[in-house]
C-alpha cells in the first residue's frame, strides 16, 4: 500500500523505507537536541550558583566545607602546610599546559582541606617541576570558593599519586581518598578554591567546570535544524511528476 497524493501537475508519493527513515532520524534529531538544552540548563543553575555564591563570604567556622553549598565564597582559618603539596596534572589555561597547586590547610578543629592555589605553567619538562614554596604562616585567614576536584572525561586519565615520589607529588584527576593516603590524613571532600586577591597564589581564573549554557543551547538548536532540513528534504523528493516512477 502507497500513498498517492495529486497536487496539481504532481503528485506527492513518499517512499515507505524513506519515510520510515525520516521519522526515525527526525525522532532521533529531537532527543539529541532536547538532550543538549536540558544540558545547557544545568550548565546555567551551576553559572547561577557561581554567581549568587560570590555575594558575600561566610566564615566557616567548624563546620565541614560538605556542608556549605559548592561555589560559596567561605573564610577558613588554618595553618598551610608547603611542605606537602599536590600539582593536578593535565591543568590548561588559554590552551596552555600546567598544573594546579593544592596546598593542605590544617584547621584548629583537626579537619584538614586543600586549597587551590591556582594555575602554573608546565616548564616542558617532567623532571623539573614548577616552584610552589610557601612561606610557614603560623595562622592565616583565606578566602575561597567550596568546589569539587577536577574530575575527567575518561577513567583512563586518572593517575593517583605516586608514593615513592618526592614532594610536591604530581597526580592526574585523584580521588580525594587517593590524596588522603597519600597525605596519611582524612580530608575533607571539597577543596577550596582561593580568591583571586588572596596572597600566596598563581593564576586563578574560576569559573564553573565545562562548557557555557549558551554552547550546549546552540547545539541543541543545530540538532532541531537538522530535522527540519530532512523533513523539508523527504517532502521535497516525495513530489513527483505525474508519470515519473519513484
Amino acid at each position: 500500500m502507497s500513498i498517492r497524493i495529486p497536487i496539481g501537475s504532481r503528485v506527492f508519493a513518499p517512499s515507505w523505507i524513506f519515510t520510515l527513515l525520516t521519522i526515525a532520524l527526525c525522532v532521533a534529531f529531537f532527543y539529541l537536541g532536547r538532550w543538549q538544552w536540558d544540558r545547557g540548563e544545568l550548565r546555567q543553575a551551576e553559572y547561577d550558583r557561581f554567581a549568587s555564591g560570590a555575594e558575600r563570604v561566610i566564615p566557616l567556622g567548624a563546620q565541614g566545607i560538605d556542608q556549605v553549598q559548592r561555589f560559596q565564597r567561605i573564610s577558613v582559618v588554618g595553618h598551610m602546610d608547603p611542605s606537602r603539596q599536590f600539582l593536578l596534572d593535565n591543568r590548561s589555561y588559554q590552551g596552555r599546559a600546567g598544573f594546579e597547586v593544592l596546598t593542605p590547610l590544617q584547621r584548629p578543629n583537626g579537619r584538614v582541606v586543600l586549597v587551590d592555589r591556582g594555575w602554573v605553567p608546565f616548564s616542558g619538562l617532567r623532571d623539573r617541576l614548577p616552584g610552589v614554596a610557601l612561606e610557614s604562616h603560623e595562622t592565616v585567614t583565606i578566602v575561597g570558593r567550596v568546589d569539587n576536584l577536577p574530575t575527567p572525561g575518561l577513567a583512563s586519565g586518572r593517575a593517583a599519586p605516586n608514593p615513592q615520589a618526592p614532594w610536591p607529588k604530581v597526580t592526574a584527576f585523584p580521588s580525594m581518598a587517593q590524596l588522603s593516603t597519600a597525605l596519611g590524613v582524612p580530608l575533607e571532600p571539597g577543596i577550596v578554591l582561593l580568591d583571586p586577591k588572596e596572597a600566596d597564589g598563581y593564576v586563578r581564573d574560576w569559573h564553573p567546570p565545562g562548557m557555557e549554557p549558551i554552547r550546549h543551547w546552540s547545539y541543541a538548536v543545530q540538532w532541531w535544524s537538522f530535522g527540519v532540513v530532512l523533513l523539508v528534504l523527504w517532502l521535497g523528493l516525495s513530489l513527483r511528476k505525474v508519470g515519473q516512477k519513484p
